[in-house]
C-alpha cells in the first residue's frame, strides 16, 4: 500500500540507459517529488541489473527491455544495431508498462525522456499522455546539433569558424566532434542529430542547465521551444540544501571507495590535490595517460587520480611504484571529492556533468576534452566562464606531459590561477541561487508543476 494518496500528477521518467544520463533526471525527480508528483523510474532491464545501489524510498521503478536484457549495448553487434532494436523493442515495452500502469491506483500523466530517444514522445502520445524532452546536455551543444539536424550547417564543415543565434563565435574545431571530425561514431551522430525529429509534439522541453550560464541561447531557444531550464541536478546537500536527505546521486554503476577517498584527502594541505577523471564511459588512449601519468609525477604536486581497472593496465610500467605522492582509484565519490578543501583543481575531460560540478561546486578546471559535446564545452569553460584553462593537444591529437604540467602550475601558483578562482566563486553563487527558493530554475520547476497540475485537469 502506498502511504500517499493525493498525488498532484504522476510522472514517468526515462532516461538513456547510461549513469551520466541517469542521474541528472533522478535529480530533477526529487525536485518533483518535493512538490507533491508521484514519480515512476523506468530503467531498461540489462542497466538495472548493473546498478549498485537500489533503495528509493520514495520513488517506484518499472523496468522495460531495450532488446538486451543481459548486457545492454556491450551485448550488440554495433552500436547502430542497438539503437534500431532499442527504439523498436523500446516502444513496445514502454507501451506494455503504460497499459499495465493505466489500470493502477494513480496511472501516469506524464512521461519525461531523455532527448537521445524520440520513440518515447509517439508512445506517451498515442496513450493520451503528457510528454516532456529531458536534454542532459548543454543548450549550446543542443543548438549546434539542431542547426545540423535542420542542414544549416554544412557538413563536412567548410569555415573556420561559425556563428550561431544566441552563442558566441566557435572555431570549428570547438564543434562537437561529431561535426568537426565528420564521420566518425555515426550511431552516436545520429542519436545526438535526430533528437529534434518529433520535439515540436512535446509539451515541455527541460534542459540541465540554468539561465546565467547560457542566458543568449536560452533567450533563443524559448522563442521556438517550450523551454525550461531546471538545473543544475546536484544532489540538494551540495546546492540549496533544501532537501535534508539529498546528499548523493541516486545510482552508480560502479562503487566508489568513499573512505580511502576522503581519509587520504584530509592528510593534505589545503588547494594542493589535482584531481583527475574522465567520467565513467571513454577513457583517453594508452599514449594519453602516459603523458599524464609521466606530468601528474613529475609535477610535484598531490594528485588523486580515477582511472578504471580496465586501463589501470596502460599505465605506464613501475609508474604506481614511483608515485608516492599520488593515489590511484578506480571509482571515487567526485561530489565529496569536489568540495574538499584539499582539492586545488580537476582535469577533466568535460563531459557535461562533470562540468556542471566543478563549476556548481567553485573548482577550477584543467580541460582535457576527449570527443562529442566535451569539446564544445572545454571552449565554454576556458573562454566563456573563464573557470579553467585548455590543455591544448599537438597534431597527434595528444596533450603532452609539459603542456599538462604547465596548466597545472597555472591553475596552482599564478595570478591567472587565482582570477579563475574568483570566477569560480561567482558561477558557483549563481548556480546554488538558480536552484534556492525564487531562483530561475527553481521557478522553472513550480511553473513546470503547476502546468502539468492544469493540463491533467483539462484532459480529464
Amino acid at each position: 500500500m502506498e502511504e500517499r494518496k493525493n498525488y498532484v500528477a504522476h510522472c514517468l521518467v526515462l532516461p538513456y540507459p547510461a549513469q551520466g544520463h541517469i542521474n541528472p533526471m533522478l535529480e530533477f525527480s526529487k525536485r518533483l517529488i518535493q512538490r507533491g508528483v508521484k514519480i515512476t523510474l523506468v530503467t531498461f532491464v540489462s542497466n538495472w541489473k548493473v546498478v549498485s545501489r537500489k533503495n528509493f524510498t520514495s520513488i517506484d521503478v518499472e523496468s522495460i527491455s531495450d532488446g538486451y536484457d543481459e548486457g545492454g549495448l556491450a551485448a550488440a553487434e554495433s552500436l547502430e544495431v542497438y539503437v534500431e532494436t532499442l527504439n523498436r523493442v523500446g516502444a513496445q515495452t514502454l507501451s506494455e508498462l503504460l497499459r499495465k500502469l493505466a489500470g493502477s491506483s494513480h496511472p501516469p500523466d506524464c512521461v519525461i525522456y531523455d532527448g537521445f530517444m524520440t520513440w518515447p514522445l509517439d508512445v506517451a502520445k498515442s496513450f493520451g499522455l503528457l510528454a516532456a524532452t529531458f536534454f542532459t546536455q548543454s543548450c549550446t551543444t543542443n543548438t549546434i546539433y539542431l542547426h545540423t539536424y535542420k542542414k544549416l550547417l554544412e557538413l563536412p564543415l567548410t569555415q573556420t569558424e561559425y556563428l550561431l543565434p544566441g552563442l558566441p563565435k566557435f572555431a570549428a574545431e570547438d564543434l562537437p566532434s561529431f561535426l568537426n571530425r565528420y564521420g566518425t561514431y555515426p550511431g552516436y551522430f545520429d542519436t545526438v542529430v535526430n533528437q529534434f525529429l518529433n520535439i515540436d509534439k512535446a509539451d515541455w522541453v527541460l534542459s540541465n542547465t540554468f539561465y546565467e550560464l547560457e542566458q543568449g541561447v536560452v533567450d533563443w531557444l524559448v522563442k521556438i521551444w517550450p523551454l525550461k531550464t531546471i538545473g543544475p541536478t546536484l544532489p540538494s546537500m551540495y546546492l540549496d540544501k533544501r532537501l535534508q536527505d539529498d546528499k548523493n546521486y541516486g545510482i552508480e554503476m560502479y562503487v566508489p571507495k568513499s573512505e580511502v577517498c576522503m581519509k587520504w584527502l584530509d592528510d593534505k594541505p589545503k588547494g594542493s590535490v589535482v584531481y583527475v577523471s574522465f567520467g565513467s564511459f571513454a577513457g583517453p588512449n594508452e599514449e594519453q595517460i602516459e603523458e599524464l601519468a609521466c606530468s601528474l609525477r613529475d609535477s610535484g604536486s598531490y594528485f588523486m587520480w580515477v582511472i578504471r581497472d580496465s586501463e589501470q593496465g596502460r599505465l605506464p610500467k613501475g609508474f604506481l611504484d614511483t608515485a608516492e605522492k599520488g593515489l590511484i582509484v578506480n571509482w571515487c565519490p567526485q561530489l565529496q571529492v569536489l568540495t574538499h578543501e584539499a582539492l586545488g583543481c580537476f582535469i577533466t575531460h568535460c563531459g557535461w556533468n562533470s562540468t556542471l560540478e566543478a563549476l556548481s561546486l567553485g573548482v577550477p578546471v584543467i580541460a582535457m576534452p576527449l570527443w562529442t559535446d566535451q569539446i564544445t564545452n572545454a571552449k565554454l569553460i576556458r573562454d566563456e566562464w573563464k573557470i579553467g584553462v585548455k590543455a591544448v593537444a599537438d597534431e597527434k591529437d595528444i596533450v603532452r606531459k609539459e603542456t599538462i604540467t604547465h596548466c597545472i602550475k597555472e591553475i596552482l601558483e599564478t595570478e591567472k590561477g587565482k582570477e579563475i578562482k574568483k570566477n569560480c566563486i561567482k558561477w558557483k553563487n549563481l548556480a546554488k541561487s538558480s536552484v534556492d527558493e525564487g531562483g530561475n530554475s527553481d521557478k522553472n520547476i513550480a511553473e513546470f508543476v503547476d502546468e502539468l497540475v492544469q493540463r491533467r485537469a483539462a484532459l480529464n
